[in-house]
């Protein structure tokens, strides 16, 4: 009688336990369906993409490269432009700088890769407020462009890929504010609560791109991404001139892409994208970015996925490259923040001695190494006057955890960055990697009256 009874009050809960193993088996088995039966091709879905260049001006050329290389890639696997949707501030193909006039490469002696690609969002809708209007399907929250919008849903797979500049915490874009981490991660889990979704990829070109992810993108939410780099280091440009004199990338005075970037946009050209998983790109990425740390964030079983669930597949093979030609190397290599320096350096070395060109070119030159010197000082100032001594450096440079985000008060970062800018000026590419040091600070407990006291005393209250 004792065990009868005994094993009576066990059946509610071995019903229970029971009935919690079958839900999570079967929700198991139908993200594996989910990843196996839409990895060949025969999505019931659509195939949507996002790409976004973050930078204007010629010495970023490299950006709005990848990116029209990353819509031939999408194009010539079938998607169709209805369902890509491109920012580019559009001021590099015809740049009085650009050798071969409205054509962009992305590679030396590359095929051009601007022809045919959607003008959606250029020049100053190039912005950080468009681009989460585009990703969540707002019409009504557009300022310009063409309109298009993410009009995705509960069965299509999303890609969304971004090439610029970027710091602790946050990606810049050609016009208006940047993009904060905690905002564009708002973004993504509001996506995934309004079904705009199956799954989705994302690949990010940045310095210290991982920071975009780290602590923040959930597990749980269909999203996959890779970054060029870890939450502490820079990415880099590639194919930048200086080691060949074949008239590439030499006559474009810029580098042509980035390292993360062409590593992914190559193997994509080089193999067919419905055999070859994100996994395995991943892998191969990884080891041909071997200057930066590429990182993966997000649900890393969705990387079981063949390239084709996001990018389409064609019938015939589309190659710019050979797979040999795929070799890890540190040739025309340069760290982000420095690409600039490369282009106005050459401006110099190729004015004729003497000439007023010559002069010209040297002036902007110098103007870009002096912003830097006062970004440098400014900052240094600011950060010495909060903490001194040994405190002061480790602001500088200190890193939290891989499963903690850059810092724990958005608001208080997005008020530091604003108030630098406000008493010392544009934080610039270059000295967006200072907001390192405002993340620590905030971490730090340091307020808005401290930050203004010391950003004033460092700058003498002049922009």
């Amino acid at each position: 009688m004792m065990m009868s009874s005994s094993y009576g009050s066990l059946v509610p809960f071995l019903l229970l336990l029971t009935a919690l193993m079958m839900a999570a088996g079967s929700e198991s088995r139908r993200s594996f369906q989910e990843i196996v039966s839409k990895s060949g091709g025969e999505s019931s879905g659509t195939r949507w993409a996002v790409l976004v260049a973050g930078s204007k001006g010629y010495d970023n050329y490299r950006h709005q490269a990848d990116v029209c290389h990353a819509y031939q890639i999408l194009k010539a696997n079938g998607l169709k432009d209805e369902n890509i949707i491109v920012f580019m501030y559009d001021d590099i193909a015809r740049s009085k700088n650009n050798p071969t006039k409205g054509i962009i490469i992305n590679k030396p002696n590359g095929p051009d890769v601007y022809h045919g690609v959607p003008k959606d969002y250029t020049g100053y809708a190039t912005t950080a407020a468009n681009l989460y209007a585009v990703l969540l399907g707002n019409k009504a929250a557009l300022s310009g462009g063409s309109g298009k919008v993410l009009n995705s849903g509960p069965n299509d797979h999303v890609f969304f890929y971004y090439a610029d500049h970027g710091s602790p915490g946050l990606l810049a874009m050609p016009v208006g504010n940047n993009i904060y981490a905690n905002d564009l991660m708002n973004v993504l889990k509001q996506m995934y609560k309004s079904n705009k979704y199956m799954n989705m990829v994302i690949y990010i070109e940045a310095c210290e791109s991982g920071s975009i992810m780290q602590g923040l993108l959930p597990k749980d939410i269909g999203i996959y991404a890779t970054t060029a780099s870890n939450a502490e280091e820079s990415s880099y440009g590639y194919y930048c001139p200086g080691e060949t004199t074949d008239g590439d990338p030499s006559k474009y005075d810029t580098c042509l892409g980035d390292l993360y970037s062409i590593s992914w946009l190559e193997d994509s050209d080089a193999n067919d994208l419905g055999t070859e998983t994100l996994r395995e790109q991943y892998l191969k990425v990884k080891k041909r970015t071997n200057l930066s740390h590429v990182m993966q964030y997000g649900n890393t079983v969705l990387s079981q996925a063949f390239l084709s669930t996001y990018m389409g597949q064609s019938s015939k093979k589309v190659s710019s490259v050979r797979s040999d030609e795929l070799s890890s190397s540190t040739s025309q290599a340069v760290p982000q923040r420095d690409a600039d320096l490369v282009f106005f350096r050459r401006q110099v070395l190729k004015a004729p001695k003497g000439s007023a060109e010559r002069v010209e070119a040297q002036k902007r030159l110098d103007g870009q190494i002096a912003r830097r010197s006062h970004v440098d000082r400014s900052i240094n100032q600011i950060v010495n006057h909060l903490f001194g001594g040994s405190n002061a450096a480790s602001m500088l440079t200190a890193a939290r955890p891989e499963e903690q985000p850059v810092v724990d008060d958005w608001d208080c970062l997005k008020t530091f960055v604003r108030t630098y800018e406000q008493y010392c000026g544009r934080l610039s590419e270059y000295g967006m990697q200072y907001t390192r040091a405002m993340a620590n600070m905030c971490n730090a407990g340091v307020d808005k009256d401290r930050m203004v006291a010391a950003s004033t005393q460092a700058c003498s209250g002049k922009a």
